[in-house]
């Protein structure tokens, strides 16, 4: 008897595979690091044989898992072609969507490709800035939906879609940073919640700092990581596996989490813009199964 495949454990093999981590699948597909690691041992107690080589800093695919990996994208496609062909309503037009790089580059690629299978005639037209850009734009509706922070001072709000956690990072050959005081922090640019809720923790906490460098994208804070010159603190979604993250230690304060929205500007009353939203919200916004903490 061929063995039954369970979409749930397809789809988590899926964003292991693609991603590289079973830590970043985990935020994707909603679960636990625990879960996403048992999610796979069943998988491959089905297939009989082992799907990743696994060592400290590396996932890598074996030879069954590569070839496992394109018949799991096949049948995840057709499931999405099967609905679009028998269920789905048929809807076209253009939708303008707004997010900051980091939320856009980590978040979105899956929904945007199953939107595209289930309604292909749909446009969309991605633009990428900082909260601080969007507000003005989504008020003279010049973009449909924005995908950003919930920050009321800009007039940014809408539907509750996730909260992420704020986690400090690092390059880690270069743990004198963390203990260097005034702490050298990457910043992002002024006006932005991520800066206000990183800035805020370390008054709370008396921690004294210099914000060596300041940017209005996560290409530019991740320079100055990279480069050894300063720690940051990022959302956990957009985390890159080759820093070092720190939870509760070397002193650094817990940080205030951001809530994510999808924002929509007045003349986003449209199908269009309707099924976009609720694709975001049904992707994006299914709770985790316990708790994801992250230390490397």
């Amino acid at each position: 008897m061929s063995p039954d495949f369970d979409a749930d454990l397809l789809k988590t093999f899926i964003a292991a595979a693609e991603l590289g981590s079973f830590t970043k699948a985990a935020q994707v597909v909603f679960r636990s690091q625990a879960a996403v690691s048992m999610q796979i041992k069943r998988l491959e107690s089905i297939v009989g044989k082992p799907l990743f080589v696994r060592d400290t800093r590396n996932l890598s695919l074996t030879h069954t898992g590569e070839a496992l990996l394109e018949y799991a994208r096949r049948i995840r496609s057709l499931q999405d072609e099967a609905w679009a062909a028998v269920a789905r309503p048929e809807i076209s037009g253009h939708v303008v969507l707004g997010g900051p790089d980091d939320y856009i580059s980590s978040l979105l690629p899956p929904v945007l490709r199953r939107f595209s299978v289930m309604y292909p005639a749909v446009e969309i037209t991605v633009i990428c800035a900082q909260s601080t850009a969007l507000a003005p734009m989504l008020a003279d509706n010049r973009i449909d939906l924005a995908f950003v922070t919930r920050d009321r001072s800009l007039r940014l709000d809408g539907d509750f879609i996730r909260r992420e956690p704020m986690l400090w990072v690092g390059k880690p050959d270069e743990p004198r940073l963390w203990l260097a005081r005034p702490l050298p922090v990457a910043l992002y640019e002024p006006g932005c919640m991520a800066r206000a809720n990183t800035v805020a923790a370390l008054d709370r906490a008396g921690l004294p700092y210099r914000a060596t460098y300041s940017s209005a994208s996560m290409l530019g804070v991740l320079t100055a990581v990279d480069a050894g010159l300063a720690v940051s603190a990022l959302a956990r979604c957009s985390i890159p596996d080759r820093l070092s993250v720190i939870a509760g230690r070397h002193g650094l304060p817990e940080i205030e989490p951001l809530d994510i929205v999808v924002a929509r500007s007045a003349k986003s009353n449209r199908p269009t813009c309707d099924y976009l939203a609720a694709q975001m919200q049904e992707d994006l916004s299914r709770p985790m199964e316990g708790v994801l903490t992250v230390q490397r």
